[in-house]
């Protein structure tokens, strides 16, 4: 699995991942107010540092949680300390995954994977577990990089999403994506 670690953005480069030109194109509210509400339980899988995760922290509220996912140690330090300038890190849990299985101990309304999926080495399995920790009647959004992922290979990634269970909902449009929204 040590190739796992070379598909993956590296800490080190999360200033790509997390800055205001960024945020002009794919506007986190915009995106996820659609389908995060207060009092919910979140979860942004392969979080890195944190672009949507406080987005998520400040639709859920008080009352809501956010489980920020990933694989670096040092991406979910970057998320923390955002969070905590942010006054948002009571509503996030910090979990760091394996390359294997992503370990989620709680069922959730709301599952964003975005940027990710094909980072994955099994993607099967991997979409597998997300339907497993994904509460009855909730979303999750799956969002690949067009210029990374090609609309073959997005299509291969939402027919895994079938077959582990999902049904498509919507294909939101997001900026230099391929998106679907998809529920049980």
């Amino acid at each position: 699995m040590s190739n796992v670690h070379n598909m993956i953005c590296p800490w080190w480069l999360s200033f790509t991942l997390n800055n205001v030109f960024r945020k002009m194109i794919q506007d986190p509210q915009r995106i996820l107010e659609p389908f995060v509400r207060p009092g919910q339980v979140a979860a942004d899988i392969g979080c890195g540092p944190g672009f949507f995760t406080l987005e998520m922290a400040r639709l859920v509220g008080d009352r809501g949680k956010v489980f920020a996912v990933d694989l670096q140690e040092k991406m979910l330090q970057i998320v923390k300390q955002r969070a905590e300038r942010a006054h948002l890190s009571g509503r996030i849990q910090f979990h760091q995954c394996r390359a294997q299985a992503l370990g989620l101990q709680e069922p959730c309304d709301f599952i964003l994977a975005f940027y990710m999926v094909h980072e994955v080495p099994d993607a099967g399995s991997f979409l597998r577990e997300l339907k497993s920790g994904l509460k009855p009647g909730g979303f999750f959004l799956l969002v690949e990089p067009k210029m990374h992922v090609s609309k073959k290979q997005f299509q291969k990634t939402v027919e895994s999403a079938y077959a582990a269970g999902f049904r498509k909902l919507d294909v939101p449009h997001i900026r230099f994506s391929r998106a679907v929204l998809l529920t049980h």
